[in-house]
């Protein structure tokens, strides 16, 4: 059997390579690079974010720009680093315009993402913002709600590979536009320590 490590850069190929993708044009006419999944491959905890921006598909990279010194912030309040964690998105290819994903495009990526799901084995997955979590609770067969009202939550849910606790959080973006979500965010992220 390969490892994880193994798994998950086969799937890094078949995004590269995901030509029939509905963003595959952008990313080439723009020279942006897919954004895939960095981090811990053996990781207890897995965090999901919708699309990658602008700075994010110029280097392939995870929040590498204002939202990024964010996410590092929260995941300092718990004296976590980013090689403790894995972190991808629902969408691996920049969006035009950073307009709200589509649902053919979600369609498209989705089973990048299960697979990471099923190759790591998380047993938390935290979400980050409303079309992540919007499209694992719809998975997992749970009702959807405003994030405003389930943020910061642990929701018990079932995998193919057993149970993991999903807690969806608050984008770090938010922060950016509406700065008093900070201290709401720190407290999520205290629910996930423990």
């Amino acid at each position: 059997m390969s490892s994880n490590t193994d798994q998950l850069r086969k799937i890094r190929d078949q995004v590269i390579n995901f030509t029939s993708s509905p963003l595959y044009h952008h990313r080439t006419q723009n020279h942006y690079l897919p954004v895939i999944g960095e981090g811990n491959h053996h990781a207890s905890i897995i965090f999901i974010a919708e699309a990658p921006g602008i700075q994010e598909a110029r280097t392939g990279h995870h929040f590498v720009g204002p939202s990024g010194q964010i996410f590092d912030q929260l995941l300092n309040s718990i004296n976590l680093k980013r090689q403790d964690i894995y972190l991808t998105n629902i969408i691996k290819d920049k969006l035009p315009q950073n307009r709200d994903p589509q649902s053919q495009e979600i369609k498209a990526y989705a089973p990048f993402l299960l697979n990471q799901l099923q190759i790591i084995k998380p047993k938390t997955i935290v979400t980050l913002g409303r079309f992540s979590t919007n499209y694992l609770l719809s998975l997992c067969h749970q009702p959807i709600k405003p994030l405003s009202q389930i943020h910061g939550q642990p929701i018990t849910i079932s995998t193919s590979y057993g149970t993991s606790n999903h807690i969806p959080m608050f984008h770090p973006s938010a922060a950016l536009y509406n700065p008093s979500l900070i201290s709401q965010m720190k407290q999520d992220f205290l629910i996930l320590k423990n």
